[in-house]
């Protein structure tokens, strides 16, 4: 007999469901779902009636409790098959699958009733308490199946449609399994499980009640993908597994005395490692999806997932792994494999081992590009399989292999990897851990996907040699700079050695040889200063210079080159700030450029003129001018020369990048037969800072004339 809670739980149930039911037939029976919704929950609302009649009156008997209990899973695996009816009408199953679903629901339910029926009629005890027990187990886990299914498949935006009724139906079949499985281990179905059965399911009248409401019609398109079928094909084989586990551990306790709960928990714990160590296998789950794809699916890859599976891996920028071993990794995840190694053509054009994973490579790893397998591969787009050349290599024209690959252990299957119609590298994969049966579809889809990451590794390949070629120009760039110092150096020591027999005996000769060596090891130390430490400034560099004076200086040392170059009228002292050394290079090549243009009988003028903070020295020529494509785009453009394999092309180029270092600029205005009148702009020193520096700026400039006039 039930207790009274038992009483109260199914009568509370009763009373939802049929409130459910009168509320369906009212106002909700538009839609498939809905009348389905409807006749399970009649059938709950007699199957709970029936327990309290049986509770109070002791009627019906057994047999229409226990028809009522399996009509009442048919009712709601019928909802369940009433939700994916449109994706049985369009097809979107697959013919297998279907007769799959469908029979084994109508051969579980007609083969209980069946049997149940000769029973209660002829008396024919065919079935079991247990064997009952595991039909109605199978029936939840077939419940169960299908809600995950629904809601795997559904889309986004169709899940809240659906949320309540498939949270609903799963918690019901979910209940009834862990209670019949608890039955099934101890002989008898638990007292608090069947106390709480019917509150459980009144609690889930609300969330059908809910959905029904809020929802309007919306089907689930409903395909299922290999990764669906191999989640439920594992959660129902844990599922039996559990079964057998709970009927083993059962017979251990009745059987085994007084060791008996200590030997159930030893099983236990044991069948559970050993059913995680499954799960987690990576050859069974292989196995598993082979398995699946041969007998379940027209084609052999689930071409969507198998695509956003290789963007998720190339869309890495990070460098761990690296892209080599990225690409090996998805080349071999094709087939069911996690071995492999790549060879990549180099720049002397052979093929050198990139990456491997998993496998051990000979010593010898070079592939040339004469070998054999190089030229079959740029002949014909052909995936070598290594296991059928060895057993019959006339298929391949009695390939020779390199040893490279032939060494190799465990080697599979030789990739090209093209990019456009070149040969760019070569793919190797090891065995599977299933046995992979290879066709067409195999074959496309690793073609696709080797040119994909081809085109990726040649993408990477070509931004390590455009980093190198960068840090290679930096390094010329510095390197120009510093000969083009070295030739004024040069020049000076030149010219030092060239009058030394004329002026040997002079004693200002001598006194302007030791300022002329002085400045030259100044400059060759400034040199390696910045060699050493390219990005510091050197301290003190920068100090109060007359400009004029400067100007005058150079003009005398310049005026022994025709066209001798002349100051206009006598501008007063101009104080800027600067590095003396500096400003005499770039201002002195300026004027020497000018020379170099104008011809002997030409004019080659300088101009001073303050203007607003700001001092301008013009530097007007009469020579051959430039255009205005040239001023634009090649004048001040690094290594670019109009003085042939004499010039560096850098002196326009460092000249203007010191103005603008001190905040001023050089503006060019040529025209071709003309002349040309460069600009120089450099901002005018402030008055305190020009006291403190005015003796200085007097002995640079005076020790300048000094020597100059000497020479």
């Amino acid at each position: 007999m039930l207790s009274n809670f038992s009483l109260i739980s199914h009568a509370a149930a009763a009373i939802t469901f049929g409130l459910l039911s009168i509320l369906l037939a009212a106002r909700y029976l538009r839609r498939d779902v809905d009348r389905a919704l409807f006749l399970a929950a009649l059938v709950t609302t007699l199957w709970s009636s029936a327990l309290v009649t049986q509770s109070l009156w002791g009627f019906p008997g057994f047999f229409i409790r226990y028809l009522l209990e399996l009509l009442r899973y048919a009712a709601w695996i019928l909802l369940l098959f009433a939700i994916l009816r449109d994706a049985f009408r369009q097809g979107s199953l697959t013919g297998q699958l279907k007769h799959v679903l469908g029979i084994s629901t109508v051969a579980v339910l007609f083969a209980l009733i069946g049997f149940g029926l000769l029973e209660y009629v002829f008396g024919l005890s065919i079935l079991s308490g247990k064997t009952k027990l595991l039909g109605q187990i199978a029936l939840s886990l077939l419940g169960l199946s299908l809600v995950e299914q629904i809601w795997r498949n559904s889309p986004g935006f169709g899940r809240s449609s659906m949320k309540y009724l498939c949270i609903g139906i799963a918690t019901l079949f979910g209940f009834d399994f862990f209670m019949y499985t608890d039955a099934l281990l101890f002989g008898q179905v638990s007292d608090s499980f069947w106390n709480a059965r019917g509150f459980v399911n009144a609690c889930l009248v609300p969330l059908f009640a809910v959905n029904v409401i809020n929802t309007v019609k919306q089907p689930v398109d409903f395909q299922l993908s290999r990764s669906a079928v191999f989640h439920a094909g594992t959660m129902m084989f844990a599922g039996a597994y559990l079964l057998f586990l709970a009927i083993g551990g059962y017979y251990v306790r009745v059987l085994g005395g007084d060791w008996g709960e200590a030997l159930q928990v030893l099983l236990s714990t044991l069948s559970l490692t050993f059913l995680a160590t499954l799960l987690l296998s990576r050859r069974i789950r292989a196995k598993l999806m082979v398995l699946i794809s041969r007998n379940f699916f027209d084609y052999k890859y689930d071409y969507r997932e198998e695509w956003l599976k290789m963007t998720r891996e190339l869309a890495d920028f990070s460098n761990d792994p690296p892209l080599p071993q990225r690409v090996i990794r998805i080349l071999a995840g094709l087939v069911e494999s996690n071995a492999g190694a790549i060879w990549i053509k180099s720049e002397q054009d052979t093929y050198v081992l990139k990456a491997s994973v998993n496998v051990s490579t000979p010593k010898f790893t070079i592939i040339d590009e004469d070998a054999e397998l190089v030229r079959f591969l740029n002949e014909r787009e052909w995936i070598v399989d290594l296991n059928e050349y060895r057993t019959d290599p006339l298929i391949y024209n009695l390939l020779e292999i390199p040893d490279a690959i032939a060494k190799t252990p465990e080697g599979w299957l030789i990739i090209p990897l093209y990019l456009g119609n070149d040969l760019y590298g070569i793919a190797l994969v090891g065995n599977p851990y299933a046995r992979v049966e290879l066709n067409w579809e195999n074959f496309d889809l690793i073609k696709v996907v080797a040119r994909q990451t081809c085109n990726l590794l040649a993408q990477a390949d070509a931004q390590n040699r455009l980093s190198r070629a960068m840090q290679f120009e930096a390094l010329s760039k510095a390197s120009a700079f510093m000969v083009h110092d070295l030739k004024t150096v040069i020049a000076q020591l030149s010219l030092l050695v060239k009058n030394a027999p004329k002026h040997r005996d002079n004693p200002a000769f001598i006194d302007d040889m030791i300022q002329t060596t002085d400045h030259a090891v100044r400059k060759m130390s400034n040199l390696v200063d910045h060699i050493r430490k390219p990005t510091e400034e050197t301290p003190g560099e920068s100090a109060a210079l007359d400009l004029t004076g400067l100007v005058k200086d150079l003009l005398t040392h310049y005026s022994r080159q025709r066209p001798e170059p002349h100051l206009e009228g006598d501008p007063p002292a101009t104080k800027i700030n600067g590095d003396a050394e500096q400003l005499r290079s770039v201002l002195g090549h300026l004027i020497q450029n000018a020379q170099d243009a104008t011809p002997p009988d030409g004019e080659v003028t300088l101009t001073l003129k303050n203007a607003r903070g700001n001092v301008v020295l013009f530097i007007q020529d009469t020579g051959v001018g430039m255009s205005e494509e040239f001023i634009s785009e090649q004048l001040f453009k690094p290594f670019a020369s109009t003085k042939g394999l004499t010039g560096m092309g850098i002196g326009a180029y460092q000249a203007r990048e010191y103005i603008q270092k001190l905040g001023g600029n050089i503006d060019v205005t040529s025209e071709p037969g003309i002349g040309s009148c460069f600009s120089v702009r450099i901002p005018l020193v402030e008055k305190d800072t020009e006291s403190n520096s005015a003796d200085q700026t007097w002995l640079i400039s005076d020790g300048f004339q000094s020597r100059e006039n000497a020479n």
